[in-house]
Parts: C-alpha cells; structure tokens; sequence
C-alpha cells in the first residue's frame, strides 16, 4: 500500500469521486450527516462504512478471519462492512469502487471529538490514515458534544463543506491528512475557525470505571477524559474550549528526527 501518489490538484466538482466512512458503524446518525455533506459536493457518492461500532478500532486491519461485504442502501453505492474503518476502506479501494479512481475519502461524522491523544486511537482518523496511504486526500471530522441527546450536528453539517472545498483545492503533503473538529454550540456561536496542533491533556490515560455485574462478577468499563476548560494556546483542545473549529494537518511519519542524531551517537 502506498504506492499510488495524488493526482494534480483540482477543485471539487460534481464529478469528484468521494468516498465515505466511519467508525461509528453504518446506521450512526454522523454517517447520514456526511452523507448530506459529500453530496452537497459532488454527484459520484460512495458510502462503505463498519457493520457495527469501532471506535477505537484504531489503524487496526482484520487479519484472523475473511471479510463480508453486503450492499446496505437504497442504491448500489451503500455498503457494510463487517471490519474496520481500516478494512472499510482498503476494501472500498482494491475491491468495491473500482471503475474510477477514489479522489477524496470523508470519515466521520464521529460522534465525540477526536483531539489531542484521541488521534492515536481513533478509527475515525485511522481511516483517513488509511487513504492517505493511498495516495487519496482525506479528511476526519468529528462533532464534539457533552450530552448524547443533544449532538449539534448542524455544526459540522453548516461548515463542512466550504472547508471542505478550500483546502482540497490546494497541494498537500503526500502523507498528510486533515483532522476536524467541530465545536459543540449552534452554528451562529462558532466563533470561527483555526488551524491547530495537536494538545495534550492532564493525566495519565483514560478513566476508569470498576463495577460488578449482576452475578457479583468485577468489570472494568473504560470511561471518557474530562473535559477541561484551559490547554495550550494554539492547540485543537483550546479551540474547541473557545467554540472554534479546529483544523489540524496530521502527518503520517511517526519519526522524531531531532533524536536521530542523539541515538546514533548513543549507540557508537
């Protein structure tokens, strides 16, 4: 994988091919929301997406049994599939939509933000991963909320596509993808946009919660971080603490190379 580069840049147009996923699984509420998003955008709209629930799947493949694939919606271009958001779209590349080329992969809607140590462990992002790999311009977007019955999803659905439409029209890195996330008030209280790194909260991993099940036996259910109120300026954290949408470019080369050097000479 890998091994295809990215055509020249063009602007979107009705003929642009996207491909959408998820990791929230093919009935999510987000899934329907891209779906809107992608075609506000263009005609040619292919949805392959997880059969169930994968958040946290991660950049995980599906290697210790075969893959299903069953067509999932009102026409040929809705798919299930029962893996990854990985699987979903190595399989949409090298299997399901193979007539034309793939020119642009939207994952998401996620359902809860995806910031800071989040991008390490999310399918949503992991997917967008995985057509960069590809040589496909990708975006991760995600709705942050607080309370599950009240997701502002309007947000992500008002201010996507023009985002959308400017940065796929400029070059890119090779090995880089957009991360998005969308703050969790109205779309009139956004208080605009900002291109972000990547924060850090406080503490040491996710929180967790032990309990018994109805036969006395002990579990441990893992929980979601604190929210916060104050992180660094200029990370995604902070912008969407101050109600803006934070765009993060993620590089997909993991190497710290101010400690190359270090190590080497360690090593001599």
């Amino acid at each position: 994988m890998g091994e295809a580069s990215r055509p020249p840049t063009m602007p979107i147009d009705r003929s642009t091919r996207i491909l959408i996923t998820n990791d929230d699984g093919v009935n999510a509420p987000g899934l329907r929301v891209l779906e809107r998003i992608a075609r506000s955008l263009s005609d040619d709209v292919w949805v392959v997406a997880p059969e169930t629930n994968q958040s946290g799947a991660s950049h995980s493949l599906t290697l210790q049994r075969p893959l299903r694939t069953r067509n999932y919606g009102l026409d040929d271009n809705w798919y299930a599939v029962d893996g990854t958001p990985t699987d979903c779209v190595l399989l949409a590349v090298r299997s399901i939509v193979t007539d034309k080329p793939i020119d642009l992969v939207l994952s998401g809607v996620n359902w809860g933000g995806n910031l800071a140590e989040d991008v390490t462990y999310s399918g949503t992002v992991a997917a967008a991963m995985e057509a960069t790999l590809f040589g496909i311009k990708a975006f991760a977007l995600s709705q942050v909320y607080r309370g599950r019955q009240d997701i502002q999803w309007g947000t992500a659905e008002q201010f996507s596509p023009d985002l959308i439409r400017k940065l796929y029209a400029i070059d890119w890195s090779d090995d880089l993808l957009i991360n998005v996330n969308f703050p969790d008030c109205p779309p009139d209280a956004v208080a605009g946009q900002q291109v972000t790194f990547q924060g850090k909260r406080e503490g040491q991993g996710e929180p967790l919660e032990e309990r018994y099940d109805p036969r006395g036996h002990p579990y441990v259910w893992i929980g979601l971080p604190g929210a916060g109120t104050t992180f660094s300026t200029g990370s995604d954290l902070q912008a969407i603490v101050d109600q803006k949408i934070s765009i993060t470019p993620i590089h997909m080369d993991l190497t710290h190379r101010e400690s190359i050097d270090p190590i080497k000479r360690a090593l001599d």
